[in-house]
């Protein structure tokens, strides 16, 4: 399953429209652990269709999942068609930019493409970043989602973008404020409904193969774990107030951990670290949220 280099840089998926409503965005909400008081009303607006709010990092599965070995589709004549193993594939990092709020229903189109890919060397494996973006039906984009991939069992073709980016570095300061944020024991299987059904997340029998004593929390629910703390501890659980929200998976949360986000406040920028303080693990790095000015 070759990667040919630059051929891969004008691979696209097949455009798709979808379409999500509020059970979509509730769902998503409480599969982040929103809404755990139901008399806490704060809490409330992102799990009641009553003046209903958004997570910003929703977008992340309303656009429904697209199976990880989908091919891309045909390019011009000549074109070399890259297929990575995806048995070896992580999650690196992932990055949400809302163009605009996300509303809670609407029908949108969505297209991916490859955009960047790191050779490592061979035996190293190699990361590749893929972009995909939202527009409505006029055409104007509404988010750009960019994860990066690193794929084991990819390296050695032997080229590659250049100049990977350095990721963002958090201060080197104290944090400025922390918020522990709880996770249920049935956490994994709850989230799994948005979407990523890996038995990784549900089947003690497939996190044992893993290496794992139990199923593991999904990544992105870390992701938007660490979204909520930003919205509880400094927007005021105001959603349109971030642009952006950005960060590196690092290590494996647990269902019923209690995940720390420690958080650097720099006027618009704001940067945090998400850890479990009991196993000294640190689970999200470089984090970088960026509010609307």
């Amino acid at each position: 399953m070759p990667i040919y280099y630059p051929d891969i840089l004008k691979q696209k998926t097949a455009a798709r429209t979808f379409t999500y409503g509020d059970k979509d965005v509730m769902l998503y909400a409480l599969g982040i652990g929103l809404g755990g008081d139901p008399l806490d009303e704060t809490e409330l607006a992102f799990v009641y269709e009553k003046g209903l709010k958004v997570v910003p990092t929703a977008a992340t599965v309303l656009a429904g999942r697209v199976p990880a070995d989908a091919k891309p589709v045909a390019q011009d004549p000549g074109h070399r068609l890259s297929l990575i193993n995806f048995l070896m594939v992580v999650h690196g990092e992932q990055k949400v930019e809302l163009h605009r709020p996300l509303p809670t229903a609407g029908t949108f189109t969505a297209q991916g493409r490859t955009i960047a890919v790191y050779d490592k060397g061979k035996d190293k494996g190699a990361v590749i970043v893929n972009e995909t973006v939202w527009t409505d039906d006029k055409g104007e984009k509404v988010a750009t989602l960019t994860g990066s991939t690193f794929a084991r069992g990819d390296g050695g073709f032997g080229a590659g973008s250049k100049d990977e980016p350095t990721p963002h570095a958090v201060p080197a300061r104290k944090p400025d404020l922390s918020v522990d944020i709880s996770t249920r024991e049935d956490q994994a299987l709850l989230y799994r409904l948005n979407g990523d059904r890996n038995p990784l997340h549900s089947d003690p029998e497939s996190a044992r193969r893993s290496g794992f004593e139990r199923p593991i929390l999904h990544g992105l629910c870390t992701y938007g774990i660490t979204c909520r703390a930003v919205l509880q501890a400094i927007t005021g659980f105001d959603p349109e107030q971030i642009l952006s929200h950005q960060a590196r998976f690092s290590a494996p949360v647990f269902p019923g951990d209690t995940v720390t986000v420690d958080l650097w406040t720099d006027r618009e920028r704001i940067s945090f670290e998400a850890r479990v303080k009991d196993r000294g693990a640190t689970v999200i790095k470089n984090g970088l949220t960026v509010l609307r000015c």
